[in-house]
């Protein structure tokens, strides 16, 4: 099976889990901003999921299947369509060959995931399928997917029994206590940072109470935030030390940045807290002038919320599995 690009869009890319194993030597993760959107989706398409998927970023391409498919959309909502008839989120969907999906407007958050049952194929680098733009790895060519190119795409069971000239959307799908909830700003739980207590008490105070703006310098690599200017109380001291998806780092000039996908291995910048798992994919939806607020939490209290949304995701898993039988 294969999708041809009519129209590019904005920047979507091949992402699926991520490339880990490789950090020490300077090779970043990247893979999917929004991990719980991509999950879904792929579950809902009948795939591992962490499997190869598209991510589409807030003008989404025109795609032409030219033969059928069975995908599944997750994530924020862009408008897909088919043929001018909206299409949900959240829900397998049966595509007939010959039709074109495009996106419109967003009307919520600003990454969609597109999973086609079995899988988009390309080549795998270093265990992994994922694109790195800066470093043109991974993913179609290591680079966004452009106008012309053909994706190849695999085979699947999901779609064998079905023949209709239009569109259908399949009698289940994933439930609203299991998506995340989506906000256009957000507050984001956090834990403090190991040099949270090197801030002086006035930005420590600001932190908890202060909103921050996602300006549009941000990037699969990290959120830059403006707003009120956080300070150390004295002189930096520090070498650089690691860092992982939601670091939150200050810079000389006091606007945290939000570490995601495309991070860097390690960082100098004194880290005041971090973005617990589960609020990454809130985050990683927020667009460009968007808001957010910190609240703190615990590590007790992080580590119970990730297990209940492990616990969920493996309950929906096995739910589809059924489903499938």
């Amino acid at each position: 099976m294969s999708i041809r690009v009519e129209a590019a869009g904005l920047l979507t890319t091949v992402q699926d889990s991520g490339r880990f194993g490789f950090q020490k030597y300077g090779v970043l993760a990247s893979g999917a901003m929004d991990t719980v959107g991509l999950r879904l989706a792929n579950l809902l398409a009948g795939n591992q999921e962490g499997a190869a998927a598209l991510e589409i970023t807030l003008l989404g391409p025109k795609l032409v299947f030219e033969k059928a498919a069975v995908i599944a959309l997750a994530g924020g909502n862009l408008s897909p369509a088919v043929d001018g008839v909206s299409l949900p989120l959240w829900r397998p969907i049966y595509i007939p060959a010959g039709k074109t999906l495009t996106f419109g407007r967003a009307v919520s958050g600003c990454r969609i995931y597109l999973a086609v049952a079995g899988g988009i194929h390309v080549p795998e680098v270093m265990g992994s399928r994922s694109t790195y733009l800066r470093a043109g790895m991974g993913g179609f060519c290591g680079r966004a997917l452009q106008t012309g190119d053909v994706l190849e795409t695999g085979s699947s069971m999901l779609w064998r029994d079905m023949a209709s000239d239009g569109a259908v959307v399949l009698p289940w799908g994933a439930s609203h206590e299991l998506r995340p909830a989506y906000q256009d700003h957000p507050v984001l739980r956090v834990v403090r940072g190991p040099e949270y207590y090197r801030f002086d008490e006035g930005s420590r105070r600001k932190l908890w109470t202060e909103r921050f703006r996602v300006t549009p310098q941000s990037d699969r690599m990290g959120y830059r935030l403006e707003g009120v200017p956080l300070a150390l109380a004295e002189p930096p001291d520090m070498i650089s030390s690691a860092v992982g998806a939601g670091t939150i780092q200050v810079p000389p000039e006091g606007n945290p940045i939000v570490l995601l996908a495309d991070r860097q291995t390690a960082g100098g910048y004194p880290r005041i807290a971090h973005v617990i798992s589960i609020d990454l994919p809130l985050i990683a939806q927020v667009k460009p002038g968007g808001q957010l607020r910190f609240e703190e939490v615990s590590l007790e209290e992080a580590q119970e919320l990730y297990v209940m949304r492990e616990h969920s995701i493996a309950q929906f898993r096995q739910g589809l599995a059924l489903q499938a039988r």
